[in-house]
Parts: C-alpha cells; structure tokens; sequence
C-alpha cells in the first residue's frame, strides 16, 4: 500500500484509491467515545461526522490525465453546454475499452469546476462496493448527516434515495462522474442512475445497449476511434523528437488509431533510456512484434492496472462475460483474433449456429445455441461492433484488440484455434469457377481473413486455402486482389510445403497470371519460364500443370510482341492437352482461344477462317452458349475478323460477346472492359466516330478504375479517344 499523503484528526475520513481506481477508506477515531467500525470495511467510516469533503469524489480518478484532447469536438460541445446550462441531463458515454471514455470524463469535469463553477464528484462504478461507497461519500458531501449515512450503509434506509434527495437539493450546481459502469446492473439494481435540476451526470461504459441506457432523458454518445491525423499528433504531442507526422500516421494507423495503445506507444518513444526507437523504427517493430510491446509504454508511469494496458484491459470485459454465464464469447473472439480486423461475414459464423461445422476442441466449446448469445455479449461490451459492407452484414472487432487476444492464447492451442478458423473459412467460400459480382464481393471480405491466417498460424491445412482463395480471386476476375495475395500465400505455402511442392508452383503460377493481367508481362513471363523449368523437371513433360505454364508463357510471350514463340508454347500446350485430357476439353479449348488471337499478329487470315468458327462451334458443343471459354472463343474470333478488316462480320459478334459478359460477369470484370475495347474499335472502323470516342472515353475511366491509372490498357484506351478526336477536329 502505498503512503497515504494525508492526516485525520478528530473523526475525519480519507479516501484513498488503488489500482482500478476502487475507493479504500481509512477510519481514525480520536476522543471520547470512540469506537472501532460499526458497519464493516464499506461503511465504517460513515459513523463518523465532519464538514470535509473527501478527497476521492472531488477528485478525478485517472491514472494519467490527457495533456491534450485531441478530436472530439462535437462531442465535447455538446457536453460543455450540458454543464453550462441548468442541468437535468443525462449523458452516457459508450465504446470500447481504450477509446478514450475516461479521458473525455476528465475533460468535462476539469471544464465543469474550473469554467462554470460546478463542484464535481467522481464515482468509479465498475462494481457495487465502490459505487455505494463513492454515493454516499457524495451525499455527506451535499450535508448528509452521520447517522443518516450509516442508516444507508446499514440497509435501514435506501442509499440511493437519501443519496439524491441531497443531490436534488444541492446548494450548488453539481457534475457527477459515473465512471467505468461497464456492468449496468450495479446501477440499475438500486436505482442510481437518476436525473436531478441541480446537476449534470455523466456515465462512462463499455456496455453499448443496455436497456438502461434508453430511458427518456438519457442521451447516448458512442465513441470510436480518433480519425488518423489527430492521432498522429497524439503521438507527436506525446513524442515530439521522435519522428514527423508521416511517422506519425504510419504507427497510428497500425495501432488502429486506439487511443489508449497511442498513449503508450507515444509514453514509450519519449522516455527510452538505453534504446533510441524513432516513429518508423517503432513502426517496424510493430510489424516483428506485433501490438505486444505496445504495454512497455506504461512501466513506471501509473499504468501496471488493467484498464491501462492494451493486453490487459478487454479481459475486464470478457471476465464479465464469463460471470454472465458466457464464456463462450472468449472463445469466440479468439476465433475472431486469428482472423483480419477487417469485417467478417456474419455468414461465416452461422454455419456454427446451425451445427453444420463444429470446429472441435474449443474451450469453452462453441456450443450452436451458444454462439449468438456469445456475439450479442461481445457487441453489447463494445468488443465488436456490426457493420454492413456491400449489403452484407459483418462484425467487426479492433485490430490491436485482436492482436493481444491471439498473443494470449496458449501456444499448445494456437493450432486448434487455428483449425477451427480455418473450417469457418472453408465452408464460408463459395463454389469454385464462378466469376458473377456476387462471387467476387464474397471473396473481397473472405481474401483478408485467410491472409491473417496464414501469418497467424501456417500448416498445410492453411497452406491449401490459401492457394484455394488466390486461384478462385483470380479466377472471379479481380486479378489486382490477386496480385495483392499473392506473395502472401506463396510465401507461408512455400514455408510450410517446400519450394518444390505442387500447391507452391501453382501459388507462383497464380502469382504470375495474376501478373499478366495486370500489365506486368515481363514480369509475368519470367516467373512463368521458372516454374515451367522446375514443373517440367518435377512433373514431366505432358503433365497438365507443366502444359498450363506452357499456355500462360504462350500469352506473356503474345503481349510482348513475341508472336513465333508464343504459338510455339500455345501448340504445345494445345497439343498436349488433346493428348492428356482431350480434344473438347476446356483445358485445350481456352488455349486454343489464345492460338486464334495470335493468327491475326502472325498474319495468318486462312488459318483463322479454318480454326475460327471450329473453334467457336466446339465451344458451344463441348462447354455450352454461356461458358467463359465459348463467350472468349466468340471474342477472339471477331476481334481476328476486325484485325483483317472485316469490320461488318465482327461488328454483330462482338456486340454479343459485349452483351454476355455484362449478363455474366458484370460491368467491371476486366475480360468485359476489353469486350467493350473491341466493340468501340469495330465502331469506329464502321464511321461511327462520335460513337466509338463515348465508348472508349467510358471505358478509359472505367477501366483506370479497375486496373489503375498505370495499366497499359488504360492508356492505350487514353490514345484511342486522342487519335479520334484529333481524326474529328481534321
């Protein structure tokens, strides 16, 4: 215990706090007839009388007081004129653990006593013990008599009634302070939480929807977050000698902009003894580390207590849960941890909820009646917040959050946690070979989540859904996702299986597919030529992985103007695929697709009569009308027709083609952005001018937006609509 700083003398009371901020109270009794307590440890010093105030509810109990308040404003405004009006008000500030909510708190009563002369009280309600004894602390302060408060303390009177018939009739306008009410039951039990003329109050908690907070009169106010340049100079505030504001925004946005991880972070920067970390340095360490060093910014500065730790504080949280009867919810959320901080399908949990995937050995388990009562508890304690993404409903936790939670799993359940993770993700996918608008929206909210697995916690079970998410993003057409991907699943799969394993060179080969599409064909072809080498030398000539790299050098080698050697490698995959797999298959009707959009280049029109339509018509017979591969035979043949000038015979084809992929695969796909390409030069070719400079203008801007400014695409779409416009003016 530390010293207590103060003296009693007669039958004064002192009040001390520790820790959590929970009120001790030390009795002296000096003079005749004193006597040792009458009501316990909460009450003893009630018994006594005196005019002085205790210092535990005219105080804020902060363990480090914000030297600035940084964001804000609109709430801060709407609370100063709380306290500068008459009063009556009730206000409840809710978030997560860490946002700030103290903080606030602490504004406001320093802005209530020092500006507008309100005496302030300053209540920590996080349990009922330290709620009753601050109460009634504040009511000898508004003139509560001796024996009153012991009647109160005793059960002889209710404490909250006499609590506020002093308060309603204060001689002076008052703030009071409900802080840390995460549990709202400790007020509403004895009905503290009441609304009085003569003053302000103001609730801070974790728990965002209580019933209690609904009450007419209660005003509630979520906070969140601090938007990224005031968090920034938080840390520049904080630490201004260890890096700009650059710096700066790079660790707040790592560390989620949480105030309170921004608080150490920035206590951590300014008082290094033997290291010398700048804002980039630490920036990196975060990145080795993860949110873990985070607490070594509190080490000798007040803040060894729970909610002044970022590992520390949400188990205050999930420790209610548990005494709720919900210890699930820990489950759950480390589940959650081994997952993105980006939203979450509510669709992947809910195969849980209807028992059709039981992630085994859990503890707690995860029971299906238990899982939404479990999510419901972790959304009202501010732990997770629902968000809607593309119409699709989520939860959404915080990344430093998630963070601390996955580095205090036990290592000898990291795996377990990780399987079950990685079950939810597997049945949560969709059906592979789509590549419609809703397949790729599903596949943008899943993508992160398995790359936070895969660094969480590789095997080979995570390995193989990685490579699985990759080829279906590629193949739904969102080849800058892939690209992102990418290094990502070939590196853990290549860390986990070997260089040499098949699930590897197919994550390289996606790599450099990938690479292709987004105009990247040096690049491509390279990494193409390396995995065909150690394919062919693995796998043999004739096996289908080494053909596919065979057929994706073929086009590389096609965009780069290499005309011979592309229908080289073309024929031989085409070749071996009729071997291997068969004339009709889509293996060899897609590659054979290439061989058609070469013919033109290598100036070979009788050769693309002949194959043209064949191709065509064994697409239609083999795979159907609408199949990816037939709706790109029709493609490359018209767009061989328009080659050799035959303008008329393309024009209806590709207007079709134009048609299905907008009917298929939707306005961004990029395979419908060239289908548009082709169709606006056909137009153009047939005099349309005018016509033909809308399209290309269109899908200039469209297409920069989906592959980016820097794609060669995009500017070639840029000097078309230059050439025909400078046709039009001459």
């Amino acid at each position: 215990m530390s010293e207590l700083g103060a003296r009693a003398s007669g039958q004064g009371r002192i009040f001390q706090t520790s820790g959590d901020q929970y009120i001790e109270e030390h009795h002296h009794h000096y003079g005749a007839g004193a006597g040792g307590p009458l009501f316990g440890r909460e009450a003893a010093a009630l018994a006594g009388a005196g005019p002085t105030a205790p210092d535990s509810v005219r105080m804020p109990l902060v363990g480090r007081a914000p030297g600035i308040l940084r964001d804000r404003e609109q709430l801060r405004e709407r609370l100063g004129a709380a306290v500068a009006g008459p009063g009556g008000e009730v206000h409840v500030v809710h978030g997560m653990g860490g946002c700030g909510k103290t903080a606030l708190a602490y504004w406001l009563f320093t802005e209530a006593v020092r500006a507008h002369g309100r005496v302030g009280f300053w209540v920590n309600a996080s349990e009922l013990m330290s709620l009753r004894a601050g109460m009634l602390a504040v009511a000898g302060d508004r003139g509560a008599g001796a024996d009153e408060l012991a009647a109160a303390a005793a059960g002889r009177r209710a404490a909250a009634d006499l609590v506020w018939h002093y308060l309603d009739h204060s001689g002076a306008p008052w703030l009071l302070v409900l802080d840390n009410a995460d549990d709202p039951t400790v007020l509403e039990g004895g009905a503290w939480l009441r609304a009085s003329g003569r003053g302000t109050v103001l609730v801070t908690t974790r728990h965002a929807t209580s019933p209690l907070w609904r009450r007419p009169g209660v005003h509630r106010h979520p906070l969140g977050v601090l938007p990224l340049e005031e968090a920034a100079q938080v840390l520049c505030d904080l630490a201004p000698d260890a890096g700009d504001l650059a710096s700066a925004r790079k660790v707040a946005e790592r560390l989620g902009r949480l105030p309170l991880a921004l608080t150490l972070a920035g206590s951590h920067l300014s008082h290094q003894l033997l290291e010398s970390w700048s804002m980039d340095e630490y920036d990196r360490k975060l990145g080795e580390e993860s949110t873990v060093i985070v607490d070594r910014g509190a080490a000798g500065h007040g803040g060894s207590q729970s909610r002044q730790l970022v590992g520390r504080t949400w188990q205050l949280s999930l420790d209610a849960l548990a005494g709720q009867g919900l210890p699930e919810a820990t489950t759950l959320l480390r589940l959650l941890s081994f997952l993105a901080a980006d939203p979450v399908p509510l669709s992947v949990l809910v195969p849980v909820a209807r028992g059709e995937v039981t992630p085994d050995g859990l503890e707690p388990a995860l029971r299906p009646e238990q899982l939404e009562p479990a999510l419901k508890g972790l959304i009202d304690h501010s732990l997770a917040e629902l968000v809607t993404v593309d119409g699709v409903r989520c939860v959404r936790a915080h990344g430093v959050l998630l963070d601390s939670v996955a580095g205090g799993v036990p290592e000898d359940r990291r795996a377990i946690v990780a399987r079950a993770a990685a079950s939810l993700l597997e049945a949560a996918l969709p059906g592979e070979g789509s590549d419609s608008p809703a397949t790729r929206s599903r596949l943008a909210l899943l993508a992160p989540h398995v790359t936070r697995l895969l660094t969480a916690a590789a095997d080979e079970r995570t390995a193989a859904l990685g490579v699985r998410v990759l080829r279906q993003v590629y193949e739904s057409g969102d080849y800058a996702a892939a690209l992102v991907l990418a290094p990502t699943v070939v590196a853990a799969a290549r860390g986990v299986l070997g260089a040499e394993h098949r699930l590897v060179l197919e994550a390289e080969h996606l790599q450099g597919t990938a690479l292709f599409r987004m105009g990247r064909f040096a690049e491509s072809e390279e990494l193409h030529r390396r995995v065909l080498e150690r394919r062919e030398a693995l796998l043999g000539a004739d096996d289908v992985d080494t053909l596919h790299s065979c057929a994706a050098l073929s086009q590389s080698l096609d965009l780069l103007d290499r005309d011979e050697e592309a229908e080289s490698w073309g024929r031989r995959a085409l070749d071996g695929y009729r071997r291997t797999l068969g004339e009709d298959s889509p293996e060899a009707l897609f590659i054979w697709c290439g061989l058609i959009e070469i013919l033109p280049q290598l100036g070979k029109e009788r050769e693309l009569a002949e194959e043209g339509p064949a191709l065509v018509g064994a697409c239609e017979r083999a795979l159907g009308p609408d199949h990816p591969t037939t709706v790109l035979a029709r493609h490359d043949y018209a767009g061989g027709l328009f080659e050799f000038g035959r303008h008329e015979e393309a024009e209806p084809m590709a207007r079709q083609v134009l048609a299905d992929r907008l009917r298929l695969q939707g306005p961004d796909h990029p395979l419908t952005l060239s289908a548009t390409s082709l169709t606006a030069r056909i137009t153009h070719a047939l005099g349309r001018t005018d016509e033909a400079i809308r399209m290309m203008k269109e899908l200039s801007e469209h297409r920069a937006r989906v592959l980016g400014e820097e794609h060669p695409f995009a500017a070639h779409d840029r000097a078309w609509v230059a050439t025909w416009q400078a046709e039009a003016r001459g």
